[in-house]
């Protein structure tokens, strides 16, 4: 097993989460560097508990005494599609509809009035959620679209919304949500755009979910398509990288963005390397795109 992240002078058998299924540092080692492999995410001792949190559940319902024998399962030909659930685990992190709202009222008052007048003249528009999860955000991105835009759907309007996990792309085109989870959704939009159905909770209308696309995609690896797009929301999901990796993805959406196109990123998220010269700063993590880099 690979555990060369194991700091210099660590102690590789020690127990870092104590509890059903103890977890030493060289456990965590090997979860990250598997981790890392597949989707560039960046582990370290801090993040011990949350992985123990999300993943002891796993151990539990396979039978494993160990996070050791967990993870020579994973690594191996057999454990192929518990690799996957394990990346599943570990990469659904929080959202919810409006999350940092004052992006989706740039996008609205700043952004839409160009967009709109391009797809009235025949023109193409673009909006690509990247790292989408559950798609409250892309639901958002198009309940924001369709207040200013309601007849978005009848012209070449389309959002992409991508995630590297399956399971939660599924929940996300099914658009079926607790009534708790619209806490951020005007009560107006609310009864236009969700629908009651007898089983409970809410659905997102046919109406929004025609302007979304959903699409598996491992951020680290190539994108099946070539842009561009106007905007680009990506929150919460790079700072998960390690700083040279978050630089290489920042250059990669500048390559997607048409120029003058919006970047929105994550509150504890800042732009790393050659990709900050590219950008201007308009707002609260709400990035311009200048032009600057090799272009597809």
């Amino acid at each position: 097993m690979n555990t060369n992240v194991i700091a210099a002078g660590a102690k590789p058998d020690e127990c870092l989460v104590a509890g059903e299924f103890p977890m030493t540092r060289r456990d965590l080692s090997d979860i990250a560097a598997m981790i890392h492999a597949d989707a560039g995410i960046a582990l370290n001792d801090t993040k011990a508990s949350l992985v123990y949190s999300r993943l002891s559940k796993r151990l539990r319902r396979l039978g494993f005494k160990a996070f050791s024998d967990y993870c020579r399962f994973v690594e191996g030909e057999e454990g192929v599609a518990e690799r996957r659930e394990m990346l599943s685990a570990l990469t659904t992190n929080f959202t919810k509809f409006f999350r940092e709202n004052h992006h989706f009222e740039h996008l609205e008052k700043v952004v839409m009035p160009d967009l709109i007048a391009r797809a009235k003249a025949g023109g193409r528009v673009r909006i690509w959620s990247a790292g989408c999860s559950d798609g409250s955000e892309p639901y958002s991105i198009a309940l924001t679209v369709l207040k200013v835009f309601p007849e978005a759907a009848n012209h070449d309007f389309k959002i992409l919304a991508t995630d590297i996990d399956p399971k939660i792309l599924e929940k996300a085109k099914a658009g079926h949500y607790e009534e708790s989870s619209l806490e951020g959704v005007d009560q107006a939009i609310r009864k236009q755009y969700f629908l009651r159905p007898p089983g409970g909770g809410c659905e997102v209308d046919a109406r929004v979910k025609s302007l979304i696309t959903y699409r598996e995609l491992n951020l680290m690896q190539q994108w099946p398509f070539r842009g561009p797009f106007d905007v680009i929301f990506c929150r919460n999901v790079v700072i998960y990288f390690d700083a040279q990796t978050q630089a290489r993805i920042w250059a990669r959406y500048a390559q997607m963005l048409s120029v003058s196109g919006y970047l929105y990123i994550g509150h504890s998220e800042r732009l790393w390397g050659d990709a900050k010269d590219w950008f201007s700063n308009v707002g609260i993590t709400t990035y311009r795109y200048l032009g600057g880099g090799a272009r597809k």
